[in-house]
């Protein structure tokens, strides 16, 4: 049973092993919002530090065994790290679809890493069924009470840096991090409340507190590969029950916007698992006038998935847009649409003019738009301009090239 002497003996035993990340002030979050910032930690997130109380408590016979875990990527960096650290081989299950920079990570810190087609439970249970095949000890990412304890060491961090907190928001993917962070914050500051946040399209946790027990989702999908769980843990499902005051979620549009939000004011890269506490503030989703501790919970985010993420983060916030409309095809007709395009104060990123398109008669041509622009009242603004100056604006899903 998960006790805060289990989380105490933890922390000492991270301490030279895991960081003391740091608590910072947000500056571009509405409300007085700090940032925990685990993707500074070690391996880039936050489960380094149940990985590693986990493998520390393995007995002599275990340890001359391989461990096996299964992982997106952050408890496979953590496993491999700890591992690797104490002496011990690693294998682990990763689903084929993970990030290309994470599987090189784990790699990189020594471990074996085995891919597996389909998403995280397609990969715990091959996981599983290796450990049994071979007598490997399996290390579950958040459904272990000594992973549960090695997480909760946040929460003391939390009390320590900001004793005057209110509110601490916990991206949820199988519950592990919440289930340690809920357990010390209910027991040391029971006033304070705590939110959990999941991705509107993997919302397991979410839908089994409406269910009222663990549930398996068919799917998951979005762009937060850290927490795509589609069934949380027995043990963690219980103690988000008991310690959880609620479970919200977010869209993937809402997390795109966090980080960049937080790239931007805290100069700091948030993976969209770390970005979703954030996300649930900036869009109302936890309440924002008390003083508020958002976990971000990791950094590790592939370099090409961030590029697309941060342009659908500038399209929600107003920052690009793209329109779509029909010219005369003539000369000057492209020219006199730009000049009202110049006078709304836009910036064109690209342009691409068309004869050949089933919306245009032999006479027009069909000419799309990229455009930097300020924010969504710019948008309405431009659109109101090119109305009034005659362009009729078209939607075509077809040509979403931003």
């Amino acid at each position: 049973m998960l006790t805060l002497g289990m989380i105490w003996d933890a922390q000492s035993a991270l301490k030279g092993v895991a960081r003391y990340t740091p608590l910072d002030k947000a500056r571009n979050v509405e409300g007085e919002v700090y940032i925990k910032a685990e993707n500074l930690q070690l391996t880039g997130a936050f489960k380094l530090r149940g990985a590693y109380n986990r493998i520390r408590t393995l007995s002599p016979e275990e340890r001359g065994k391989s461990v096996i875990a299964c992982s997106a990527g952050n408890h496979a960096q953590g496993i491999a790290l700890s591992a690797s650290s104490l002496g011990i081989r690693s294998v682990i299950c990763m689903p084929s679809s993970a990030p290309l920079s994470k599987i090189e990570a784990t790699k990189s810190y020594g471990a074996e890493v085995v891919l597996v087609p389909g998403v995280y439970d397609d990969a715990a249970a091959e996981a599983q069924r290796l450990a049994r095949k071979k007598g490997y000890t399996f290390i579950h990412p958040f459904n272990d009470e000594y992973v549960i304890a090695g997480q909760g060491t946040i929460g003391i961090e939390i009390l320590e840096q900001l004793p005057e907190v209110e509110q601490v928001v916990v991206p949820v993917g199988g519950g592990g991090l919440i289930s340690g962070i809920a357990f010390v914050i209910k027991h040391l500051k029971p006033d304070c409340k705590v939110i959990g946040v999941q991705a509107e399209g993997a919302a397991s946790m979410y839908e089994s507190r409406i269910k009222g027990r663990p549930i398996e989702l068919e799917s998951v999908n979005t762009i937060a590969d850290g927490i795509a769980v589609k069934r949380p843990g027995d043990l963690t499902f219980e103690l988000c029950s008991k310690y959880v005051d609620e479970i919200v979620t977010v869209k993937d549009d809402e997390i795109a916007s966090a980080i960049l939000a937080l790239m931007e004011g805290q100069k700091t890269v948030a993976e969209g698992a770390g970005a979703v506490s954030a996300a649930a503030v900036m869009f109302g989703k936890a309440d924002r006038s008390k003083k508020t501790v958002c976990v971000v919970s990791g950094g590790n985010v592939d370099v090409t998935t961030l590029s697309r993420v941060i342009t659908k983060g500038l399209s929600k916030a107003g920052r690009i847009s793209a329109f779509t409309t029909k010219l005369a095809d003539k000369p000057g007709s492209l020219l006199s649409l730009l000049n009202v395009i110049a006078e709304a104060g836009a910036n064109i990123i690209s342009i691409n003019h068309s004869r050949e398109d089933k919306q245009s008669d032999v006479s027009a041509c069909i000419v799309s738009l990229a455009l930097e622009t300020r924010d969504p009242e710019h948008v309405r603004e431009i659109e109101n301009k090119l109305r009034s100056s005659g362009y009729e604006l078209y939607e075509d899903k077809q040509r979403n090239w931003l």
